[in-house]
């Protein structure tokens, strides 16, 4: 993909190195969440020369999505650490928002546009940017959340930071037997755990693909078709699966209203600020950064190389 828009789903990328990076700073506080984050980001750009950079922070949730079920995201499990060092450095939420407000400042001294706004699930956001404002060029989603693979066309990929990997249509339509225009379709029947978005008992990627091929076309296959499909098959007995998906017109629809990224959960002020935002690009000042990591301890980081691959994003 050449000179490709990186999206980056900053929260997400954040805690992966938070969870498993165990770099220390000089003064003993744990920095691998931006230090991973900031190197992360530079491999990407030397990768990709992306033309622009926009990192997306999550805001603390949807009451859009809240309001379809209470019980979304509720009982979530916190992240697990998977730091390999002796001893332990406990991830306390001081240490974690001093990190994210060191990155966002850090960020700022780079050509890299931030969005937040609040309300607002950061897929809901990178969802609007991918189908409206960067739909006409070469897309790059840095996530490792399977929500976005339904953004996924012939202009969007995503790279997943833990698979170290360019996900495309391809690799969706192997993987899960579904295509990723009706990625959501299928979804909305099988629910997603990590959400707390319960599906129909017994329907599994490979249950929608097996009883309903046409999920695996281009063409979009909505909710109400699998279930009229589901319908014709109970005629013929095809077992409890398939009778519990003819059975699931609201939960499907529901689910669909949950999982589908599109601006139906976005308001029109929302709108107006995220692309207010989308103008707003940090002024490259490595001076700057070298300061706040100074005054934090991490004076063994490698800047140099890094600013230079993120900062070369100006000159495109």
């Amino acid at each position: 993909m050449n000179d490709p828009i990186l999206i980056v789903d900053g929260l997400n990328v954040f805690m992966r190195h938070f969870c498993a990076n165990p770099s220390l700073s000089e003064n003993g506080d744990h920095v691998g969440g931006f230090l991973g984050f900031l190197g992360g980001l530079g491999n990407l750009c030397e990768k990709f020369g992306p033309k622009k950079i926009i990192v997306v922070w999550e805001s603390g949730g949807n009451p859009r999505k809240r309001a379809i079920a209470a019980s979304y995201k509720k009982g979530r499990r916190p992240p697990k650490l998977n730091r390999y060092y002796e001893g332990d450095i406990p991830a306390t939420s001081q240490n974690h928002t001093f990190q994210v407000s060191l990155l966002v400042k850090a960020l700022s001294s780079l050509p890299v546009t931030q969005i937040y706004v609040r309300d607002c699930e950061a897929d809901d956001v990178i969802g609007y940017l991918g189908r409206y404002v960067c739909n006409d060029s070469a897309t790059i989603l840095v996530s490792s959340d399977k929500d976005l693979y339904q953004l996924i066309d012939h202009k969007t990929k995503q790279w997943s930071p833990g698979q170290k990997r360019l996900i495309d249509k391809t690799y969706i339509l192997e993987k899960f037997g579904i295509s990723t225009e009706n990625f959501v379709s299928a979804r909305a029947f099988i629910g997603d755990g990590s959400d707390n978005i319960i599906g129909v008992k017994g329907a599994g990627f490979k249950t929608m693909s097996k009883w309903f091929p046409s999920l695996m076309s281009e063409k979009f296959i909505s909710c109400n078709e699998i279930i009229d499909i589901a319908k014709e098959m109970t005629l013929s007995n095809k077992g409890k699966t398939i009778k519990s998906i003819a059975e699931s017109s609201d939960l499907a629809n529901k689910n669909w209203k949950l999982m589908h990224l599109d601006t139906s959960r976005l308001s029109g002020d929302q709108i107006h600020k995220i692309s207010g935002q989308l103008e707003n690009i940090g002024i490259s000042n490595k001076m700057e950064i070298m300061r706040l990591m100074t005054q934090c301890g991490m004076q063994k980081f490698d800047i140099n190389r890094h600013f230079a691959a993120i900062n070369s994003v100006r000159n495109k």
